[in-house]
């Protein structure tokens, strides 16, 4: 339902114990207990989970922190603002550990 005055969308509201519908203008119906709010939502669609097994990733060479494996995978992320530089994120071939390289 819209507003009679602005037309904007009026939203529920209660008022001395009754519902009602207001509007960001000031204008409120007449209270009324007949006033039902429904929703209706569409089913969502299945999202595919890509898994690292499909992804190929670059490798480099470097020390895993954890198990001292030289061979990791990379990946790089803009995980600050705009003008700033991208993170490098790596994670071990051998044990899966994953760190951040902020150089």
């Amino acid at each position: 339902m819209f507003c009679p005055r602005c037309k904007s969308i009026l939203r529920p509201g209660v008022e001395r114990g009754k519902k009602v519908l207001v509007c960001s203008c000031g204008y409120s119906s007449k209270p009324t207990d007949a006033l039902t709010i429904s929703e209706k939502v569409k089913p969502s669609q299945n999202v595919e989970v890509v898994s690292e097994e499909k992804t190929v990733l670059p490798r480099t060479k470097v020390t895993c922190p954890k198990c001292g494996h030289d061979t990791a995978f990379y990946w790089m992320v803009q995980t600050r603002a705009g003008d700033e530089p991208e993170t490098k994120f790596l994670r071990c071939e051998k044990c899966k550990h994953t760190w951040r390289d902020y150089s």
